[in-house]
């Protein structure tokens, strides 16, 4: 009839962040990369592994929420937003939690994860031209309330709670951006020492490139790991603990400063833009000192080569050598004790009280 109205359904889906997230995952490649180093059998059928992956990750950062039978409802709630922002079919079928723990079978390859990795750092280089020359090593923990078994076991705990079986994680990460580079994870009664030389590695193969300077804490400071960096072209910045730096050596080092002999030097740290301001109070006094190192590497190679060894400490001038800090370094260039401040070191009218070494170049 021409006189009645025609009846129109309207559905309604919350939009949320997803197409922001899904605009990033994109401009990674992170779908393509993945279907291309994870093959899937003949049986696969739906939306590929790399873009349910991708959709995976979107609930992953937009819900907060691990539980994989989370995931197929949530699909369902969001399923034309999310096919017309991938311009794929999109089906809650498609990340059903039986599908979603097949993913996480094909994801454990070890080997095909590696290269994935690799690809997608260089990708995300390039991509977003980032100038990879830092890069930052350490190690964390993550406990759950589980019984021991496989990668979850009981070690010395980061978060005091021995009692927990844990994982730990050794993580490298870009400099300044604090952009995850690599990860690995090992059962949590792994100490940490042996962790840094395959997580730098595992940077070295993704940048492709000598010249990198990795930072670290003092058990990246044993001598074998820095003999190891050095023989591959890179640099180092850590502090060095009592075992690098015993206490006689640290005695012998300070006497010409205590005794008035070695004149520390001012420590400045720069503004926003990088830049010394000669007028600013500094935050510490210290020097620097070149050291000839001769080790054996991993592999039972001598190495030699000049280390620059700096000591610092927040001024007034504690007695204490708790209060004092010892670093090592194998930089560049010498002026990586630029922001060492070449004035001598008089008492300030006002000083901040906050620990700080030199650092390197980047």
């Amino acid at each position: 009839m021409s006189g009645m109205s025609k009846k129109i359904t309207a559905t309604h889906e919350r939009v949320d962040d997803i197409p922001a997230i899904l605009v990033h995952l994109k401009k990674m490649g992170v779908a393509e990369l993945l279907d291309q180093h994870f093959p899937t059998n003949g049986n696969w059928q739906g939306l590929s592994l790399g873009w349910t992956t991708v959709v995976w990750l979107v609930f992953l950062l937009s819900e907060g929420d691990h539980r994989l039978s989370r995931v197929e409802p949530w699909v369902k709630a969001h399923q034309r937003t999310l096919s017309g922002c991938i311009a794929r079919k999109v089906r809650p079928r498609d990340l059903a939690d039986d599908r979603l723990a097949t993913i996480l079978d094909y994801l454990s390859d070890a080997e095909r994860w590696g290269a994935f990795e690799r690809a997608l750092n260089q990708s995300v280089l390039r991509v977003y031209d980032l100038q990879g020359r830092m890069v930052r090593v350490d190690t964390t923990t993550a406990a759950a309330y589980v019984t021991p078994e496989g990668l979850f076991q009981l070690g010395h705990s980061k978060d005091h709670r021995p009692d927990l079986p844990q994982v730990k994680i050794a993580m490298a990460v870009l400099d300044p951006l604090g952009l995850p580079w690599t990860t690995t994870v090992v059962a949590g009664n792994m100490a940490d020492d042996p962790l840094y030389l395959p997580e730098i590695a595992n940077v070295r193969q993704s940048a492709g490139t000598p010249g990198l300077t990795y930072v670290g804490d003092c058990k990246m400071a044993a001598i074998g790991t820095r003999a190891e960096i050095v023989a591959h072209q890179d640099y180092y910045l850590c502090p060095l603990s009592a075992k690098q730096m015993p206490e006689a050596e640290l005695d012998r080092v300070l006497t010409p400063v205590w005794s008035g002999v070695r004149e520390p030097r001012a420590v400045h740290l720069p503004n926003a833009n990088g830049m010394l301001e000669e007028t600013a109070d500094p935050v510490a006094i210290g020097f620097a000192y070149t050291v000839a190192l001769s080790p054996l590497d991993p592999a039972e190679q001598p190495r030699t080569w000049q280390e620059l060894a700096s000591w610092c400490a927040r001024w007034p001038v504690p007695r204490a050598k708790r209060s004092t800090y010892a670093n090592a370094s194998h930089v560049p260039s010498p002026s990586s004790t630029r922001w060492m401040n070449t004035s001598k070191a008089s008492s300030p009218s006002r000083t901040k009280r906050r620990r700080t070494t030199p650092r390197p170049r980047s």
